[in-house]
């Protein structure tokens, strides 16, 4: 008798053990299950540069944030637009997103105006950082916004310098730009001790579109320059502005450089810039220690590295002779 309830207790104890068991282990179960999701906007302020935010993305999964598993992309696309830009970072601010990576220089100034108080951290890219007052400084750029710098400075003047290389008899150049564009200024202050000390004089044509720039060009004699330089700004590599200087360089002969561009059969000689899929790569990196909770203000500020491309079957069909000392530092030569 003394037996027979010892074991009816034991397998009361046994079942109630359990229970208690299925409980935790349950609750374990739900536990593990539960994923924060992180809801990211990203903006692409220029076309032509759509690359960064494609490796953004890659580099972001390989680091553990996986779209659809544990993060959520808003990705806007548009080209140099002010008021768009303004809407797009107005609706990411409504959604709450938890970071913002935005680029171009003038897209980027808007999102730090708008994000400004709301906590939102930003992560820029192919911004300048001279005169635009994005941050406090590069080792502590203070606020909600740090990002990986566009040295338009240092490119305007490697852009110049290649182009002696290959155009040696330079005495005149054209530089055409998006008119009161934010990173210009500076990149203009670097180049113009530059060219002065060359012996090159320097002949401007701002421009607010691309109709004003065809209208600019066509206004111009034949054969006034030796060649055209691009700086880092967004509307020579419009497809509608970028022919429309080409047409003007192919008639009368003029090289076009600095910006690697094919517009129909329209091309430069040479683009210095950034490497988009390495930048891209460079801000996530930045934007995986925010989103696993460091503080934005904190990271400094990072550089994108310069990388020539050169188009040697275009300079060959001018007659231009390319330095094998250009040829070895190049990164992409197009044949």
């Amino acid at each position: 008798m003394k037996n027979s309830l010892l074991v009816n207790n034991i397998r009361k104890l046994t079942v109630v053990a359990v229970f208690f068991t299925q409980i935790f282990l349950s609750g374990c179960a739900e536990k593990t299950l539960e994923v924060t999701t992180k809801h990211v906007g990203i903006l692409c302020g220029l076309e032509y540069m759509s690359a960064t935010a494609d490796s953004f993305i890659d580099e972001l999964a390989e680091l553990g944030f996986v779209e659809g598993e544990n993060i959520v992309f808003d990705f806007q696309r548009t080209n140099f637009d002010i008021a768009n830009y303004q809407q797009i970072l107005k609706q990411f601010v409504a959604d709450s997103v938890d970071l913002i990576f935005v680029f171009p220089t003038e897209a980027t100034q808007e999102a730090k105006k708008i994000t400004e108080g709301t906590g939102i951290p930003v992560v820029f890219a192919v911004a300048n950082i001279e005169g635009t007052e994005l941050v406090d400084n590069v080792r502590n750029p203070g606020g909600n916004v740090t990002g990986i710098r566009y040295p338009g400075p240092d490119i305007a003047i490697k852009r110049f310098e290649i182009m002696m290389e290959l155009l040696p008899n330079t005495k005149r150049i054209c530089i055409p730009y998006q008119r009161d564009y934010p990173i210009v200024a500076s990149q203009l202050n670097a180049l113009k001790p530059v060219a002065e000390k060359a012996d090159v004089s320097i002949f401007e044509i701002p421009a607010a579109d691309a109709a004003e720039i065809e209208q600019n060009f066509n206004q111009l004699s034949q054969n006034r320059f030796d060649a055209i330089l691009f700086l880092a700004e967004p509307l020579t590599v419009v497809p509608e502005a970028f022919r429309a200087i080409s047409k003007y360089a192919s008639k009368n002969k003029i090289p076009v450089v600095g910006t690697s561009v094919l517009v129909e059969n329209y091309t430069t000689l040479f683009g210095v810039n950034i490497d988009p899929v390495a930048t891209g790569k460079q801000a996530a990196r930045l934007a995986e220690k925010i989103l696993n909770g460091k503080s934005v203000g904190s990271i400094p500020v990072l550089s994108s590295e310069s990388y020539i491309q050169l188009n040697y079957k275009a300079a060959t069909e001018m007659g231009i002779t390319v330095p094998e000392g250009l040829l070895s530092r190049s990164d992409e030569i197009i044949r």
